[in-house]
């Protein structure tokens, strides 16, 4: 059972395993982030739905491996917002594919680059809102006002954030088929 670890830490530890299955949950602490991973995801959609979303990923963007991180980070802090409980444990599937630390690396790089600051950013923001669509709403004109100098990355993720509030609206209506 490979760790899905970033590329320098899988560099340290190539041949560490999980040799052991525990069935161990426990709850993050209120203004605690984590590094969600969205292999092992279950969420309750009216509550936190419409703040659970991915970071862009793919060719062309900036940083690669950090979408379940930046998804995580940002559904916590509306999950805080929210007084609403946020669980993680050891995965409940076998992870069984070590991908190469040296792409991973190139990947990652503007993360490990930028990751010190995003998460200051998130354990120190306050979002506004009531529901998870107005807490993501305030998030992400939040993280563009921040980091939009930083990278044009975070201001096409602040438009991503938007239009998926906006998706997920019509589809709870029924109206995406």
């Amino acid at each position: 059972n490979v760790p899905d670890y970033d590329a320098p830490t899988e560099l340290a530890k190539p041949l560490e395993r999980n040799t052991r299955y525990v069935d161990a949950t426990i709850t993050v602490p209120r203004k605690t982030l984590y590094p969600m991973c969205s292999m092992n995801l279950a969420f309750d959609r009216e509550k936190i739905g419409p703040a659970i979303m991915q970071g862009l990923m793919g060719d062309g963007q900036p940083w690669g491996r950090y979408d379940d991180m930046f998804a995580g980070w940002a559904s916590k802090v509306c999950a805080d917002k929210l007084n609403l409980g946020v669980k993680t444990g050891h995965p409940y599937i076998f992870h069984n594919k070590a991908s190469n630390p040296f792409t991973n690396l190139m990947k990652e790089y503007k993360g490990l680059e930028w990751q010190e600051e995003l998460i200051d950013f998130f354990e120190h923001v306050e979002v506004e809102g009531a529901t998870a669509a107005t807490c993501y709403l305030d998030l992400a004109a939040k993280l563009g006002n921040r980091f939009a100098k930083l990278n044009p990355y975070f201001v096409r993720m602040q438009s991503a954030m938007q239009s998926w509030v906006q998706l997920w609206g019509e589809a709870e209506k029924g109206l995406l088929t």
